[in-house]
C-alpha cells in the first residue's frame, strides 16, 4: 500500500525548528511531521546530530526521522548562531533534547528565543524535571524506565526488575510532547501567545506506569512484580515447537467470569467447571501453579498461532508472542500501510508508519533525510536566502 496512502496534512503550514537528537526529542517531531508540519532539522555540518553518529548504520536515523528536512548549521559559529535565530523568528515550534545545560550555554535558551517570537511554543525535553533532586543528571531510556517505576512492576513475583522492551522512556515522552505542543498550538490560536512546555522521561514513564499506584492505594505497600491481569490463569504459555517466542498469552479477567468455563469447555476439561479449588476467582489465584500447568498441557500441543485463534474464537483474549520478524512478514501490515518501506539513499527498511488513520487512510513515510540534504531549499523558504547566498554561508563554514 506504500503508493496508496494519504498525508493527512493536519499540521500544514506549521513550521518546526528541530534540534533534537537521538530519540525522545526526534520521535515528537517525526510525529509532528507526519501530521504535515514543515520540521527542518538543524545539524552539525561534521558528522550531523548524535543519533547518525552514534551508530555504525543509518537505521536508527531513518526509524525516528522519517518525513523531515536537514539542514546543517556550525552552532559555534556567531553568523550560524544568528542563521538559528532568523529561522526562530519564522518557526510556530522550537524543540530541543540537549543535555542540562547545554541549550543555554549555546545562546538559545527560552528567555532568547521567545524574547525574539512571543508566539513560539518551546519544546524540551529533559531526563529529570526542573526542582528534581536529579535534574542535572543524563538520561537515557532505560535510566527513565527504572527511575519513573516501570522496571519495579515488570518481572516475575521474586525474581529481578526486568526494563520492558519497548522505549516508553524515550519514545512515550516523544509522544506526550507532541500531544502537548499541538494543545499549545491550538489555545495559541485564540490567545497569540506561545508557551513553554517540558517534558522529562522520569515522570513521563511514571504517567505510563501509573496503573501501579492503583495497587499501592489498595494495599498500602509498593505495587509488586507480577505478570500483567492479575487473575489467573493470565499470562504466558508455551506452544509448540518450543522455540524463543513460541508462547501464547491469554487472560482470564475477574470482570468476566465466562471466560474460566469457556477455557475449561476449550481443553476439554468441563469437570472442573464446578471444582471448589477452581470455581472462584480468589481461589484460583490460590492455585495458580495448578490452574497454569492445567492450560499449559493444552497450549504444548499447538502453536502459537493456532492457540490464539482458538482461544480468542472461544471468547477469551489471546495473543501470540510474535516477534519482529514475524510482524514484517505478516503481508496484512503491508495492505493496510501500517508496514511501508523507506529509501534513505542506497539504504532501505520497512519500518511502521504513523498507526492512526485519517478518513481510513495510512500516512506516507517520507525518507529520513541525508545530512543536510535540505539546506539551500530550507533557508530558501524560511528566510528567502538565494542559492547564492547559501552557497556563500557555506564557503564560509557557516552551513
Amino acid at each position: 500500500m506504500d503508493g496508496t496512502t494519504v498525508p493527512p496534512n493536519c499540521l500544514a503550514g506549521i513550521k518546526v525548528l528541530d534540534l533534537t537528537q537521538f530519540e525522545a526529542g526526534t520521535t515528537c517531531t517525526e510525529a509532528l511531521a507526519w501530521m504535515g508540519a514543515d520540521v527542518v532539522k538543524v545539524e552539525n555540518p561534521d558528522g550531523g546530530e548524535a543519533g547518525r553518529r552514534g551508530v555504525a548504520d543509518p537505521y536508527y536515523f531513518m526509524i525516528y526521522n522519517a518525513n523531515k528536512r536537514s539542514i546543517t548549521v556550525n552552532l559555534k559559529s556567531e553568523r550560524g548562531l544568528a542563521l538559528v535565530k532568523d529561522m526562530a523568528k519564522h518557526a510556530d515550534v522550537f524543540t530541543e533534547n540537549f543535555g542540562p545545560g547545554v541549550v543555554e550555554r549555546l545562546g538559545l535558551g527560552y528567555d532568547v528565543i521567545s524574547a525574539l517570537n512571543p508566539r513560539i511554543i518551546y519544546a524540551q525535553v529533559k531526563g529529570f524535571g526542573a526542582g528534581s533532586p536529579y535534574e542535572k543528571g543524563l538520561c537515557f531510556d532505560p535510566i527513565a524506565q527504572a527511575c519513573g517505576g516501570a522496571m519495579s512492576i515488570t518481572g516475575e513475583p521474586g525474581g529481578k526488575p526486568i526494563k520492558p522492551g519497548p522505549t516508553i522512556g524515550d519514545t512515550g515522552t516523544g509522544m506526550l510532547l507532541a500531544f502537548s505542543i499541538v494543545s499549545a498550538l491550538y489555545q495559541r490560536a485564540s490567545t497569540g501567545k506561545g508557551r513553554r512546555l517540558e517534558a522529562a522521561m522520569q515522570d513521563s514513564v511514571m504517567h505510563y506506569s501509573r496503573g501501579m499506584f492503583i495497587r499501592q492505594a489498595q494495599t498500602g505497600q509498593a505495587a509488586p512484580r507480577r505478570p500483567a491481569g492479575g487473575n489467573a490463569p493470565s499470562g504466558i504459555f508455551p506452544c509448540k515447537p518450543g522455540g524463543p517466542n513460541d508462547y501464547v498469552y491469554l487472560l482470564t479477567s475477574r470482570a468476566n467470569p465466562e471466560h474460566w468455563p469457556r477455557l475449561l469447555k476449550l481443553i476439554g476439561r468441563e469437570e472442573l467447571i464446578d471444582d471448589p479449588r477452581y470455581d472462584k476467582a480468589s481461589a484460583r489465584v490460590e492455585h495458580e501453579a495448578e490452574v497454569n500447568e492445567i492450560i499449559a498441557q493444552w497450549t504444548r500441543q499447538h502453536t502459537k498461532e493456532e492457540a490464539m485463534a482458538v482461544i480468542s474464537g472461544a471468547g477469551v483474549p489471546a495473543g501470540a508472542v510474535f516477534d519482529s520478524m514475524e510482524l514484517t512478514n505478516e503481508p496484512s501490515f503491508y495492505e493496510r500501510g501500517i508496514l511501508q518501506t523507506m529509501h534513505h539513499g542506497d539504504w532501505k527498511m520497512t519500518m511502521t508508519t504513523w498507526p492512526v488513520r485519517f478518513d481510513g487512510a495510512p500516512a506516507p513515510i517520507k525518507p529520513a533525510p541525508l545530512l543536510g540534504e535540505h539546506t539551500a531549499e530550507a533557508l530558501g523558504d524560511w528566510l528567502g536566502l538565494s542559492a547564492a547566498e547559501v552557497a556563500a554561508l557555506n564557503e564560509d563554514g557557516v552551513v
